[in-house]
């Protein structure tokens, strides 16, 4: 999976796998949920530098991660402000 010692996925394929092995289960809390989509976004972004044939899916990855992440993000504030 990984290219010259590194631990991030090298192409799209190992991102996709990576991201499903470490799916937090329907009912985990939000931070889990917030924690799991930054670090696909992160995931996917190191493959697209490397994996340049599926950069652009790649890419398109990263930036659904990172909405997924400021929603969750959003979620949670709001859970906090409610119980002010």
């Amino acid at each position: 999976m990984t290219a010259l010692g590194r631990n991030e996925p090298q192409t799209l394929q190992e991102a996709h796998a990576l991201v499903s092995a470490r799916r937090p289960k329907r009912e985990a809390n939000l931070e889990t949920w917030l924690k799991f989509h930054q670090a696909n976004a992160r995931a996917y972004q190191a493959a697209s530098d490397v994996d340049r044939w599926h950069h652009h899916e790649l890419k398109y990855w990263v930036g659904y991660e990172e909405r997924k992440a400021k929603e969750v993000a959003a979620q949670i504030q709001k859970e906090k402000s409610q119980a002010s």
